[in-house]
């Protein structure tokens, strides 16, 4: 960023600022707003076998890396203490849980305007969003890079953590036999949809190993559990397998029309419509498009869908975190944009600032002018 940008940015800040701290509407209207983290660690939904089914809902990044760091220290404890329940086999509450003593203030912390002003972080993160180009203005491409960039963060921290856990003999590799699934796996009748799909098989394992030396390294290893963020061809390959798998009612290896009408379709149409609920429509209206998209996956016209023919579609069907994060700034834009030109300004996101702290505001709260606040990401 030029010398020039440098300071067209101050003085904007330095100008916002000072014309805020004089607004005391904006002031009081900032100040009754209840900042809260969130909390919605599972144990079991971190990995492959997260739910390889299709979830219509997607927990928003936090657009602010210091409140990311917050939240990712305590589910960081979360994790220690479910992690301890399950290797000693004791109730929860015991003494010997790892302590929470280091988070018992950290939502004070959120709202104390003298340690986190919502309106000053916005400030600080603006220039840091607006780099392509730095123009004074945040574009979709921008936001979604932002929101991208700090998902992988967490995605990353995520599968550092699950490594430490299963890397038995601390050498940066996980192989196949220091895998261990899940209790949830473990304790099944082998019936469950995880296990049966083959989430944690060795041909799972197999596809996420890109360099074919027998190990995971932590890239390998974050494409094991994050299947569908991979670019690894060969384990989206395995993912089409695992829809034929799970679709082909008849088990023939492949999916009919009728199989991929009732199963595959509808998460293809709702992608495609960027994630809104569609009106609801009779099986017969929409046969007829169904039938178009089938005929075009099947490309050697057997009436049938093969893996390989599955493949052009496998990211609508497992969605990617640069979906979801593009779904996380059309509702931000959609919410803050005033002049309706499709790009923030700065004054347009202090305007706004909760928009931008959505991940953890307490939906129990009501907006100043009476109407509540929705988090509507899906």
């Amino acid at each position: 960023m030029g010398k020039a940008s440098v300071i067209i940015y101050i003085t904007v800040a330095v100008f916002l600022l000072l014309v805020i701290s004089h607004s005391p509407k904006k002031t009081s209207h900032h100040r009754h707003r209840h900042l809260k983290l969130r909390s919605n660690f599972s144990f079991s939904s971190y990995g492959p076998g997260k739910n390889p089914q299709h979830h219509p809902h997607h927990e928003p990044v936090p657009f602010d890396p210091l409140v990311a760091d917050i939240e990712r220290r305590r589910e960081d404890k979360q994790w220690e203490k479910k992690h301890f329940e399950e290797l000693s086999h004791e109730a929860p509450g015991a003494e010997s849980q790892p302590e929470w003593e280091d988070f018992m203030n950290a939502e004070d912390y959120l709202n104390d305007e003298e340690r986190f002003n919502v309106t000053n972080r916005l400030v600080l993160l603006f220039p840091k969003v607006d780099v392509d180009p730095p123009d004074g203005y945040a574009t979709e491409h921008e936001l979604t890079e932002w929101i991208l960039k700090n998902s992988q963060r967490e995605e990353l921290h995520r599968t550092q953590r699950e490594m430490e856990l299963h890397d038995k003999n601390r050498d940066g590799f996980v192989s196949f036999a220091e895998y261990d699934p899940p209790s949830w796996v473990r304790n099944s009748d082998n019936t469950s949809f995880g296990y049966e799909m083959g989430w944690w098989r060795e041909e799972h394992f197999n596809a996420s190993d890109a360099d074919r030396d027998g190990l995971l390294n932590i890239t390998e290893f974050n494409d094991f559990l994050h299947p569908a963020n991979s670019k690894n061809p060969k384990l989206l390959h395995w993912l089409c397998q695992e829809e034929i798998r799970e679709r082909d009612s008849d088990k023939d290896g492949k999916v009919n029309f009728k199989e991929f009408f009732h199963g595959l379709f509808d998460f293809v149409r709702n992608y495609d419509e960027e994630g809104q609920s569609p009106p609801h429509e009779s099986d017969n209206s929409m046969e007829a498009p169904a039938r178009k998209l089938f005929a075009e996956l099947d490309k050697d016209g057997d009436g049938y869908l093969s893996d390989a023919e599955l493949l052009p579609v496998i990211g609508k069907l497992h969605p990617s975190e640069r979906y979801y994060a593009k779904q996380q700034v059309d509702y931000t834009i959609s919410q803050a944009d005033t002049d309706k030109d499709g790009r923030l300004t700065l004054t347009e996101m202090i305007d706004s600032p909760y928009v931008f702290y959505s991940a953890i505001f307490n939906e129990e709260d009501d907006n100043d002018d009476g109407s509540e606040y929705h988090e509507e990401f899906r």
